[in-house]
């Protein structure tokens, strides 16, 4: 994701990163959903993968602001379990999930894709590209945020060490928020147990990271293991393409 550090003003709204951002780091997540909502109101919104532990950002944003959109990818590949906890969650909070999804068929992509094993993707780029990354571009293209909310956290992943609370997205058009970035598993658990969150189906299986369902582009993880050691085993890739 091309990020501009400059002042970004929409509607006469100024917020320069370089100067909130000292500020937000000093905020707890639900502080900064809050300073959130309050900048941008109804045109926030948030993604959501419902992966493992997507309740805590869903239950956060549901706290302040229950009708928030919440644009959900179905890239045709998911798990099962997948579907099945994002209906969960959704009849839980009732919440306003905007389901965007490829161009073609699951089966159609592969085909044209040359790839032979639906259980496996010689190319993970190009399927992430036009499964998950170009029905995202079209929801935000739609939908037009001037806020987004995000789930990232700065000890997933190399990609997210440097990231901040508050990036303006040159991608999106929009203002990129982490509430959960100095967040540590243990913080996580702990808000999931406080407030009786579920945890997607498949974490106790060992996914602890999930994204589609080929093993190429998620699996198990063993003991010792990093929690997202099970995404795309083998390649050099560690993001989706989505926070990049």
């Amino acid at each position: 994701m091309s990020i501009a550090t400059n002042v970004a003003s929409h509607d006469g709204i100024a917020i320069d990163p370089l100067d909130i951002n000292p500020v937000l780091e000093t905020y707890s997540p639900a502080q900064i959903v809050e300073w959130a909502a309050r900048e941008f109101g109804d045109e926030l919104l948030m993604s959501s993968s419902f992966g493992a532990e997507s309740a805590v950002l869903i239950h956060l944003a549901w706290s302040v602001l229950p009708r928030i959109r919440v644009v959900f990818v179905d890239t045709g590949f998911l798990f099962r379990e997948t579907n099945e906890f994002a209906e969960q969650l959704r009849e839980r909070f009732d919440l306003d999930v905007r389901i965007y999804r490829p161009l073609g068929e699951g089966g159609e992509y592969l085909q044209l894709a040359g790839e032979n094993d639906p259980d496996w993707r010689e190319n993970v780029e190009r399927c992430c590209a036009v499964n998950k990354n170009e029905p995202f571009d079209r929801a935000m293209r739609e939908l037009r945020p001037r806020g987004w909310l995000r789930g990232i956290r700065r000890d997933q992943a190399v990609t997210r060490h440097e990231r901040q609370i508050v990036e303006f997205s040159n991608r999106f058009d929009c203002h990129a928020i982490s509430p959960l970035l100095n967040w540590t598993p243990r913080e996580i658990h702990t808000y999931m147990k406080q407030h009786e969150l579920p945890w997607h189906p498949l974490f106790e299986k060992g996914y602890t990271s999930i994204g589609c369902r080929p093993q190429s582009c998620t699996r198990p993880i063993q003991i010792g293991e990093h929690p997202r050691a099970g995404r795309w085993t083998g390649q050099m890739k560690t993001e989706c393409g989505l926070h990049v």
